[in-house]
């Protein structure tokens, strides 16, 4: 016997009616039927595979960069610009790829996105020229954003009781995904050359993710909302042209970009961080385990950057949104200065980095669960994906993190801003987005 996901209490569809007008005034029927406990679960599980199968084209890439530089002799700078072109697609087109999914599903989104995420894979093992190398960044890009975007949108509309845990097991499956494969690939670079690994994993990673597309449907419109009263929900839905004109979104926006662009200035200079300490090939024992400092530093990194995603998320649903960000966000900014001040022990330079890969993570399942519960779930993949491309807008401010450093000619001004943005987030997220979002919230209750 099934048990089917429950309404709001008090609200129909009739409540709900589309705030803009490009989004047309009829809900699909797909969209009004009812569907059980493990089937939610399930759609859920599915993006999570997919996020996990396109984990790669990010986390992976370091892998390939020695190889391509050594074959064809350009600059690892030039090869890197490849990396930052995905990034930027695979960011700033979110919120078009958040529309589609909003006005069709999520199924032909993720369709085309497996399509090019494989096709970006294939692309790079014949790329021949800088042009062609940036041209599969920025295919693959798009394909993992409309990946990303849509799972993690259909994760917060099928989950509005339990956003931050949903967003954050789904956004799990992009942080540790690559951790099932690095080794195959490492080993696949070793025998076959960068190309095979390139073509091989490019059309499995591709056809699995084409493959769970056609398993995926659109969540029923509200389904039950939290029952937590620290999490705070919107009573109607906000299409993203309401969205862009409301100052909270640009504060969380800020915010955003401050913790992101602060956790990578500390965490993007690692190697050069652990070099100038002199503890980067000092062996650290930790439980029995013993690695260099920098590689134990960074083995780290994939299990909590993974695993600080639900746990946060879950902490949010039970407590608030915004006590949450205040808390982890300040943990990040105590980390990162005990980094500067005490990482030249090599196990503290492992425990502290762990710190703040931990308490830095999280900003990918607060964020998209705070919007939703702010904006409603309608145009959920749309407002989030907005508010992703905050991830692009940080990737552009770490490169400044080298520039500090050669100017001053220490880490210090660099872990010092670090610190500071994101202790000015913490405060930003109690004392200024927490009120907002309250008076927000109250108006949206008495509008209906």
């Amino acid at each position: 016997m099934t048990r089917p996901t429950h309404t709001i209490a008090g609200s129909s569809p009739a409540m709900y009616p589309p705030t803009d007008s490009s989004y047309g005034t009829t809900t699909p029927a797909a969209a009004t039927v009812k569907r059980s406990e493990a089937y939610r679960w399930g759609q859920l599980l599915i993006g999570i595979v997919c996020m996990a199968m396109i984990a790669n084209l990010q986390y992976g890439w370091t892998l390939f960069v020695n190889p391509i530089a050594e074959k064809h002799g350009w600059s690892r700078a030039a090869i890197q610009v490849a990396f930052t072109i995905f990034v930027l697609t695979e960011t700033w087109l979110v919120p078009i790829e958040g529309y589609l999914v909003d006005r069709f599903g999520p199924r032909p989104v993720v369709l085309v996105g497996g399509v090019l995420c494989g096709l970006g894979w294939v692309m790079n093992s014949f790329a021949a020229s800088l042009p062609m190398l940036y041209l599969a960044a920025a295919v693959g890009g798009i394909g993992a954003g409309a990946v990303y975007g849509t799972c993690v949108g259909n994760a917060l509309k099928w989950f509005p009781d339990r956003r931050g845990l949903a967003a954050g097991m789904t956004a799990a499956g992009f942080g540790a995904g690559s951790a099932l494969t690095i080794i195959p690939i490492s080993v696949m670079i070793k025998n076959s050359g960068y190309e095979s690994a390139f073509l091989y994993f490019g059309i499995g990673q591709g056809v699995i993710v084409f493959a769970l597309a056609w398993l995926l449907t659109r969540a029923p419109d509200h389904a039950k909302a939290s029952n937590s009263r620290n999490v705070q929900q919107s009573q109607r839905d906000y299409a993203p042209s309401e969205v862009l004109r409301s100052p909270i979104f640009w504060v969380m926006y800020a915010m955003f970009v401050m913790v992101a662009a602060g956790g990578l200035m500390a965490t993007a200079q690692l190697a050069p961080i652990a070099q100038d300490f002199k503890i980067m090939d000092v062996p650290v024992n930790i439980m029995g385990l013993v690695l260099p400092a920098l590689t134990f530093a960074l083995a780290i990194d994939r299990v909590l950057n993974g695993l600080t995603r639900p746990f946060f998320g879950w902490v949010s649903d039970k407590i608030g949104r915004e006590q949450t960000m205040f808390i982890a966000f300040a943990i990040e900014s105590v980390g990162i200065l005990a980094l500067y001040h005490y990482g030249q022990n090599p196990v503290l330079f492992v425990v502290l980095t762990g710190m703040v890969f931990f308490a830095w993570g999280e900003i990918y399942s607060l964020f998209p669960s705070t919007c939703a519960d702010t904006f409603g779930s309608r145009f959920a993949a749309s407002n989030a994906g907005m508010l992703y491309t905050a991830k692009g807008t940080a990737s552009l401010l770490v490169p400044l993190s080298s520039v500090l450093a050669a100017s001053t000619g220490s880490w210090h001004a660099v872990f010092i801003v670090a610190s500071a943005v994101n202790a000015i987030a913490a405060l930003m997220a109690w004392f200024v987005l927490r009120p907002m979002r309250r008076k927000h919230i109250e108006r949206s209750r008495l509008a209906q």
